[in-house]
């Protein structure tokens, strides 16, 4: 087999791919409104209630119709893959890694499909979309290896007169619940993991997404994955969501999205259900509030134009982004007046165009944002944007900067999840450190500094789990830079990374007393 390779980025920048690209999207759009059923157990299941997927830059194109189901069809899922699990337990390692790849060749096929439908769903641009997708790719090819090398003799010190030995088993069922924003990158790998693990799972895509969910099922239908080892659920998640996380019959819950959330479903599957003989395995992916430092820098360009990416692409939708800039008082005149200039040339407009700057997700998400801007502008000083895109029929809101901003206002404390930077003054490096630490979270963080000493100090003091020296916070590899943070930021799961299977695996030691010695 060969060495793991991350899948390389399109180059939009040729006018033949791009062009490629918004044919793809035009291909798509013939599709748009179909009904997709649920697949649970190998069949396809209808409900009453419905999930409407919406084209966010333009909220009169429905992208697809969804079920929406509750605790019945909750039960038949897991029903279907506790029965999968029987079996699929015992399914060689090998096999189970070849669906892997085997879906990894399916969407190296569709990639421009794929793109395609997540710009129309969420409202990526065409690199942002096109990078998840290699995500999902990698997702697959790392997590197969991965599963080869767990599922292999294990090292374990010679004892003598003994045959000793250790092995990696699956959990049981597990709940997968995926957010929107990396909407098949994070869905296919939380879902591809579990399942090389030799697990069954119950699959419950966010509401925002679910055609992203439905396309990663489908691809696992075609390639021939069993009945029942990956079942699709578009289901309401106070009520079904709830019901899989304290069904007794749950090994695991494997989630990403806020941190309300995810403190939820840890407090639900930490209670014993009536019949449950195991402690349920959670594993949290939640929330950041991510600072990038700026030092006494002589490139102060270089910096701007990090910030701005960081805390502007995909409209500042990743746990990852930039959200505080902490900028020292010698150069915070300089650097504030380049990044107003720099943010006020993002080109905003429709992502199926491949501009820079999109809509945000939904309304829910464009009414939070709005809020926190007006909060905003009571904190600090406006430089940038600060309310809706006029004149267009989605959810675009303006890139927005607000300098001068306290380090204890609410700007720079509560996530927002949109396309709002805060800028905070910082008077030494001990400061800013000082300033990066203050908040409830712990996912990514970046400094950039010309001293070596100040970059040493940050690996060791920056207290997050995803620290980036001289770049921006956003941006993880798959097998380069192992993802998951600290605090209220999650369990720090360390997707992508050698650890990570290890979530969905148990070990199990034999050890046989060698008879006549």
């Amino acid at each position: 087999m060969k060495e793991f390779k991350n899948e390389e980025y399109l180059q939009f920048s040729d006018k033949d791919i791009a062009k490629k690209q918004r044919t793809a999207l035009d291909e798509v759009r013939t599709c748009f409104g179909r009904e997709y059923p649920n697949y649970i157990g190998g069949k396809e299941v209808f409900s009453i209630g419905k999930t409407t997927s919406l084209n966010p830059a333009n909220i009169d194109e429905t992208i697809g119709i969804f079920q929406k189901s509750g605790k019945d069809q909750a039960e038949q899922a897991m029903q279907a893959a506790l029965v999968a699990f029987e079996t699929w337990k015992n399914v060689p390692v090998k096999k189970r890694a070849e669906y892997l790849f085997k879906a990894a060749k399916v969407i190296r096929k569709r990639r421009l499909e794929i793109n395609a439908w997540m710009i129309s769903e969420v409202g990526k641009n065409y690199l942002e979309a096109d990078a998840d997708t290699c995500e999902a790719i990698d997702f697959l090819e790392f997590y197969g290896r991965e599963a080869l090398r767990y599922g292999g003799k294990q090292p374990i010190t010679k004892l003598k007169g003994e045959r000793n030995r250790l092995t990696y088993i699956p959990l049981g069922v597990g709940v997968v619940i995926p957010p929107w924003n990396f909407p098949f990158a994070i869905l296919v790998g939380m879902s591809s993991a579990a399942i090389a693990a030799g697990n069954t799972v119950v699959l419950k895509p966010s509401s925002d997404s679910p055609m992203m969910g439905w396309i990663f099922a489908d691809i696992m239908r075609s390639v021939g994955l069993p009945d029942g080892v990956l079942n699709f659920l578009v289901a309401s998640g106070a009520e079904a969501g709830d019901y899989l996380t304290q069904h007794p019959k749950t090994r695991f819950i494997s989630f990403t999205g806020s941190m309300e959330v995810g403190l939820r479903i840890n407090e639900l599957a930490a209670k014993k259900s009536e019949g449950q003989i195991w402690i349920k395995r959670v594993v949290a992916e939640m929330g950041g509030k991510d600072s990038i430092i700026v030092d006494k820098v002589k490139d102060i360009d270089e910096a701007v134009k990090g910030v701005a990416a960081a805390a502007f692409g995909f409209q500042g939708q990743k746990c990852s982004a930039c959200s505080r800039a902490i900028v020292d008082e010698s150069i915070y005149d300089e650097f504030t007046a380049k990044l107003q200039a720099e943010v006020a040339g993002l080109k905003i407009g429709d992502p199926a165009d491949n501009y820079s700057v999109g809509p945000v997700v939904s309304a829910k998400a464009e009414k939070t944002i709005l809020e926190y801007i007006e909060i905003g502008k009571k904190e600090g000083q406006l430089l940038n944007g600060g309310g809706k895109v006029s004149g267009k029929n989605g959810y675009f809101i303006q890139p927005t900067v607000i300098a001068d901003v306290s380090p204890t206002a609410r700007i720079a404390q509560e996530e927002i999840f949109g396309p709002v930077l805060a800028v905070i003054k910082s008077s030494s490096f001990e400061e800013s450190l000082a300033i990066a630490n203050n908040t409830i979270y712990g996912l990514t963080g970046a400094v950039y500094s010309d001293n070596q000493d100040a970059l040493f100090r940050a690996e060791n003091e920056f207290h997050v789990g995803n620290l980036y020296l001289n770049r921006k916070c956003t941006g993880a590899f798959v097998g380069c830079h192992p993802f998951g943070g600290f605090n209220m930021s999650g369990t720090d799961s360390k997707a992508g990374g050698r650890d990570y299977l290890l979530l969905f695996l148990q070990a199990k030691t034999v050890s046989e007393k060698v008879r006549g010695k």
